[in-house]
């Protein structure tokens, strides 16, 4: 990523939407953007896993976990996995666990914190779905920007259904 968020934004604030949710900055980059994948999931993380072990090609995969910090849906393996496979980063509306080996990994990560606890395994979820967080709607194939000042998300991009995306909603 070459320019800030406060800079994209003061240069294209009303095509962006700001996450209002304050997140940690957990991996070894804290500024990344990408194309936008979803994973809508709580306290399973079984299809974060099987999202990031395919090509990611620079995307930024967006976790919507509820906000539960009751369990991790990412730790050190499913992130190195990441890294491995070509993402951009991940955003994780929940927990993550293995701070310091994240911490090492050349990827974005931010989550709400950590938590040791693993997560079930089940497969319950739905992926490459919109997903509102923060009063943001997170479209899959939507454009995503993530530094240390917040995140920023393009608005009015379409899904694959051709449904348009709004910001606001939450």
């Amino acid at each position: 990523m070459t320019i800030a968020t406060a800079d994209l934004f003061d240069e294209r604030g009303d095509e962006l939407d700001s996450v209002a949710v304050q997140y940690h900055d957990l991996g070894g980059r804290t500024a990344f953007d990408g194309p936008i994948r979803t994973v809508r999931c709580h306290r399973d993380n079984a299809l974060v896993k099987a999202v990031l072990a395919t090509a990611g090609d620079g995307a930024v995969l967006v976790v919507d976990g509820g906000g539960s910090l009751e369990s991790a849906l990412v730790g050190d393996l499913i992130a190195a996995s990441a890294v491995e496979n070509g993402w951009a980063g991940i955003i994780v509306h929940g927990a993550i666990r293995d701070r310091e080996a994240l911490a090492r990994l050349p990827l974005g990560v931010k989550a709400l914190g950590s938590n040791p606890r693993k997560s079930a395994k089940a497969g319950v979820g739905e992926v490459d779905v919109r997903v509102h967080i923060g009063g943001v709607v997170f479209t899959p194939g939507a454009h995503v920007w993530a530094d240390a000042d917040g995140i920023l998300v393009e608005r009015g991009a379409a899904d694959p259904s051709g449904e348009a995306a709004g910001g606001g909603e939450g």
